[in-house]
């Protein structure tokens, strides 16, 4: 009988700390994991249309420092201006499961295969700055209203000129959306005001150096330019020192878009005459909160407008 007692506690006992050792690796173990998922930072990818552009670079810079406040984990790729490239960088952040994917589409057509791949894996997708073709199909859009933008540095230039001269025209690449609304915003006012006439109009694809180029031909084909009307601070810029070069910055006044830090530079020292204030930094944050949202199952905004402002060297300090 007592042996029988023995047995009998000896199994009890085996089973009891069979029974704790499990609870001591499987569960814990199970926590262990649950607790890595409840810290594990959410995961963005983020494809730029191109940083060599330092308006791209200023929203990138926007998007890091908000990230870094929420404890987002980013992962970023250049698109070099390169549709294609943005397509296999979305297709790269479909494998990689990725939270939220905020695109800054190189051109507006090109790009919008990526869209399509983002939806088709329920990623939500965040469109910024520019505009893609199946932008109904994106989660969100945030940007500004290009077409204010081209109207309002194109106002300026005809109240300086008197609602007469000539002009050249300097547009970002052609099928970019921000090229695509810049030029109506141009046209629409330039045809309220005949007595101003276009030279010529050509794309500087948002690059300094091109621009400077362009302008420097421009500068032997048409003696008579009075404005030269650019869709970016890039271009402006380079059309700036194509014109100081030759002797005629008194001449040919110069407006841009965007207010970057060396266009608020120029305009303060009367080198250019005007720039429209572009938020790169609000556009970026924006976008990384958004994505956020999305991820989260929040609903939000579909199309989300930053203001332009234009900046002259009467209120530059403002943007300084």
């Amino acid at each position: 009988m007592k042996k029988m007692n023995i047995l009998v506690f000896v199994t009890l006992l085996t089973f009891v700390l069979a029974a704790c050792g499990s609870g001591g690796n499987e569960p814990a173990a199970t926590t262990a994991g649950a607790g890595e998922e409840a810290t594990k930072a959410m995961k963005v990818g983020v494809t730029y249309s191109n940083l060599q552009n330092e308006y791209i670079i200023a929203t990138q810079n926007a998007i890091r420092d908000k990230a870094a406040e929420l404890g987002v984990e980013l992962i970023e790729n250049d698109g070099q201006g390169k549709a294609e490239n943005q397509i296999t960088q979305v297709e790269n952040y479909i494998t990689q499961k990725v939270d939220a994917i905020i695109v800054s589409p190189t051109d507006r057509n090109g790009v919008a295969p990526a869209i399509d791949l983002a939806v088709n894996a329920n990623i939500p997708v965040i469109i910024l700055t520019a505009e893609v073709a199946n932008l109904d199909k994106a989660t969100a859009f945030v940007g500004s209203d290009d077409v204010i933008a081209g109207k309002m540095e194109t106002e300026f230039v005809l109240e300086k000129l008197g609602g007469t001269g000539n002009v050249v025209i300097m547009h970002g690449p052609n099928g970019n959306s921000a090229q695509i609304n810049r030029s109506e915003g141009i046209k629409q006012v330039l045809s309220l005001n005949p007595d101003v006439q276009v030279l010529a109009e050509q794309t500087a694809n948002w690059d300094r150096a091109q621009a400077l180029s362009l302008m420097e031909n421009w500068l032997q084909t048409y003696p008579d330019i009075d404005a030269v009307i650019a869709q970016n601070d890039e271009m402006a810029l380079g059309a700036y020192n194509a014109i100081e070069a030759a002797g005629k910055q008194d001449e040919i006044m110069v407006v841009g878009i965007d207010a970057i830090p060396d266009a608020l530079k120029s305009v303060g020292e009367d080198k250019l005459a005007a720039t429209v204030f572009q938020d790169a930094r609000g556009q970026g944050s924006t976008a990384l909160e958004i994505a956020v949202k999305s991820a989260n199952g929040e609903t939000v905004e579909h199309m989300n407008f930053i203001p332009f402002q234009l900046v002259t060297k009467e209120n530059l300090a403002d943007f300084q």
